[in-house]
């Protein structure tokens, strides 16, 4: 078992452009981006003692990074979209993704083969979720970028699973017709 240390000394100098580039994808807002690494540096140095040494520092300070932005969209979209909407839509954890976002390389994936095509891709597939009203794009991001699940997702931003699938729908339709006008 490996025994990770922890070093907060060098967080700002070792992983400031790997968090800002992370988070930069995610929020798509510089100075937000920067706030949420300030927090997740200081919520570290808060929880220095729960660090096991399991994981790196990267990924332990990337697991927090992950709580902060999803608290982020918590806190934008707490009083809004509060309307539910009951519909059944696929609400089958088997066939959750297989869509459109993963065709997009990761961009610290340094083995895809064409990075260019890829880049482009998801610079196009990131123009058009910026088209999109914020609510559906906010749900899109936490589902399908950050990977987070329909429960903990319905739970921050006090929506039903039938709302959270609704507004899925929503967004992978007006992604796929953007992507269908600007990269097809």
């Amino acid at each position: 078992m490996p025994n990770h240390q922890i070093d907060p000394n060098n967080w700002v100098k070792s992983y400031s452009d790997y968090l800002f580039n992370y988070t930069i994808t995610r929020v798509n807002d510089r100075d937000i981006a920067q706030d949420l690494i300030s927090e997740t540096f200081l919520a570290g140095l808060k929880s220095m003692a729960n660090f096991k040494g399991e994981a790196s520092e990267r990924t332990w300070l990337i697991s927090i990074l992950k709580r902060k932005i999803i608290d982020h969209y918590r806190k934008i979209n707490s009083n809004k979209g509060k309307a539910e909407v009951r519909m059944g839509y696929l609400n089958n954890e088997e066939a959750e993704g297989d869509w459109l976002e993963e065709r997009v390389a990761d961009p610290f994936d340094k083995t895809a083969e064409d990075t260019l095509e890829n880049s482009e891709l998801g610079d196009a597939i990131h123009d058009c979720i910026d088209k999109l009203p914020e609510k559906q794009a906010d749900v899109f991001k936490m589902k399908t970028i950050l990977g987070y699940d329909t429960e903990t997702i319905c739970n921050e931003l006090e929506i039903t699973a039938s709302n959270l699938w609704v507004i899925i729908h929503r967004a992978r339709t007006s992604l796929a017709d953007c992507m269908e006008e600007n990269w097809f």
